[in-house]
């Protein structure tokens, strides 16, 4: 018999069959949840799990639902999301998602069955090459091919995962290890890989350039992203003294929104394609932009060679790969972005220019309003989109309660960032790099599951809401009170607004025709349904949505062809904006090069 050391440190001679060595590690590591969904594959883990109560498993419909709700469930919380899915079918259907957290850096773990260890390459029964498929889609991944070797990998995997840039890591486990015996040596001991250790701390001389231009600065913005989050609320809390000692603007990337109050005088809204005139003329503007866990992403940069033109530029970032590879940046600031606001911090004595002119300029950018709308507020008025978030903003206010926000990918998404305030980190959940629909109601369910006693909205677009529909089966058996407010207007919005711009308002397959009654679908699921279809009817859905004690599906009725301003036309520069609908003859000149982007 294999001697196994159990959790307490203590040997016992019963000897543990992978599965239950499998769930003693994860159970080690802090797991609390699983999200999956059984198949034979993995049916001896799902037994090893019905056996112990350490781990809550919460079973979603579909794979892919799965590892969104587990990144949103890791980005709300700071924690390793666990992902649990049969071989075949169950690891493709987990593909997207993987994707999804690799370009967002959500730290997570996928479980994979596979086909006993002999049947590998024989074209088994739902037998996939899952780990050559998930190569490009995780930061690392990982095929068990002995007993000896499982939790060695495992541990390794949740390093891998949380360490320096997070990212998914996939495990996949044939069948004869989960069922055969396996030791379970004490952390540390059987490791097979030297230990993942990137560079945590900023180069001193780096530093020293950065301080020495930030005193220099006449124009200073700080550039923020997800890294931010990524880094935890000592991160999120440095900033805001950074800010608030050297008195900078700051701007955020989608992904970092609430890393900085939204509401601050000095946040200058999102940047980027559809981000604020002020944030986007101050990144274009600036003679000095710190770059703070983000990547320049081109939905963020625009036209790269016009992008901040005169700026002296500075990119704190803790994955070297990211340096340079987009924009070239005068000083390289390689580690974790915590430690590196914390080095700032040290090394600034206060001292600075004078930036009154610069913040000037900027009130007189921000006094345009470009996040402003005109909502008729006759009784029977249409829904203006912007206006159903603005009130439900302002009515989770009144309320008082932590709020998690998720949302789909689409216009409705962007008026979020837009409209919606973020306060405090994690609390704003949205598919960033990938662009996914369908993402947000599993990660409202993700949200949901790990804030049991938070307020959870998922806004979404009616299109998005279909792809990963089947989820409100999972609200229902676990009976969790995530409210899913749907901004319907019948149109694939973003997809209708680009044909609109660059297509001669061809509305090539982005109108639906056949949606489903949303109030009696949400009756179908055990849950309640709502609609508001004028402005009279608003509030008082939002206020019956938000008392209702269990899973809710608004159905807000807006207008069908209210498009997202402003934006930067694809391509362009940040100083070249369409503000309004009476500038949109202006979006021709978006160039062949620039339709490619879209």
């Amino acid at each position: 018999m294999n001697a196994s050391t159990q959790q307490t440190g203590k040997t016992s001679t019963a000897p543990l069959n992978g599965a239950e060595v499998l769930l003693r590690v994860l159970v080690e590591q802090g797991v609390e949840v699983i999200f999956g969904y059984p198949g034979g594959a993995v049916l001896p883990i799902y037994d090893a799990l019905f056996k112990q109560d350490h781990i809550r498993h919460v079973l979603v419909r579909h794979e892919q639902a799965a590892v969104h709700a587990a990144e949103a469930y890791a980005r709300s919380t700071g924690k390793v999301g666990v992902v649990l899915v049969t071989s075949g079918p169950g690891a493709t259907n987990a593909v997207t998602g993987l994707v999804d957290a690799l370009m967002d850096s959500i730290p997570l773990i996928c479980l994979c069955g596979q086909v006993p260890t002999a049947l590998i390459g024989n074209d088994a029964f739902q037998e996939a090459d899952t780990t050559g498929i998930t190569r490009p889609a995780t930061k690392h991944n990982y095929l068990v091919r002995r007993g000896q070797d499982l939790a060695p990998i495992v541990r390794e995997a949740f390093e891998v995962a949380a360490g320096g840039r997070p990212g998914p890591v996939l495990i996949d486990l044939p069948k004869d290890i989960s069922v055969g015996n396996a030791p379970l040596p004490a952390p540390g001991e059987g490791r097979l890989h030297r230990p993942y250790r990137p560079n945590l701390d900023a180069d001193g001389e780096a530093i020293r350039q950065t301080i020495a231009a930030m005193k220099r600065a006449k124009r200073p913005l700080l550039y923020t992203g997800g890294g931010v989050i990524n880094a935890g609320p000592k991160a999120a809390e440095g900033l805001r003294e950074l800010a608030r000692r050297t008195n900078f603007p700051v701007t955020s990337t989608l992904m970092g929104l609430g890393a900085f109050p939204t509401t601050d005088r000095q946040f200058l809204g999102m940047l980027g394609m559809h981000g604020s005139y002020e944030a986007n003329l101050a990144t274009h503007g600036c003679d000095l932009l710190i770059a703070l866990g983000s990547r320049f992403d081109d939905r963020v940069t625009g036209r790269v060679d016009a992008f901040s033109p005169n700026s002296f530029k500075v990119h704190a970032d803790i994955d070297p790969s990211q340096i340079n590879k987009i924009i070239r940046v005068d000083v390289p600031l390689v580690g974790d972005v915590g430690r590196t606001i914390e080095a700032l911090l040290a090394a600034w004595d206060g001292e600075g220019q004078d930036l009154s002119p610069w913040w000037a300029q900027i009130e007189g950018w921000r006094a345009l309003d470009s996040f402003g709308f005109v909502q008729d507020q006759a009784p029977s008025a249409i829904i203006r989109p912007q206006y159903a978030i603005r009130r439900l903003y302002e009515a989770t206010q009144a309320l008082g309660r932590d709020t998690f926000v998720s949302t789909e990918v689409g216009q409705h998404q962007m008026w979020a960032a837009q409209h919606f305030q973020f306060d405090k980190p994690n609390r704003w959940l949205t598919s960033g790099g990938l662009g996914t629909m369908g993402y947000g109601l599993p990660a409202a369910v993700g949200a949901q599951v790990a804030h049991p006693d938070a307020l959870v909205i998922d806004i979404a677009g009616e299109a998005s809401t279909l792809m990963n529909i089947q989820e409100l089966g999972t609200m229902a058996q676990y009976r969790l009170p995530v409210k899913l407010f749907i901004l319907n207007n019948r149109y694939m919005g973003m997809v209708r607004q680009w044909q609109e711009l660059l297509h001669g308002s061809r509305y090539s397959q982005s109108y639906s025709e056949a949606l489903p009654d949303f109030i009696r679908l949400a009756e179908a699921f055990h849950g309640k349904g709502l609609r508001a279809t004028c402005v009279g009817e608003l509030d008082g859905v939002i206020d019956e949505m938000l008392r209702h004690n269990g899973p809710v599906v608004a159905d807000i009725c807006v207008a069908q062809d209210e498009n997202c301003f402003p934006m930067i036309p694809s391509g362009a520069p940040h100083n070249e904006m369409l503000l309004g609908p009476d500038q949109e003859s202006n979006a021709a000149r978006i160039t062949q090069e620039g339709m490619m982007l879209v």
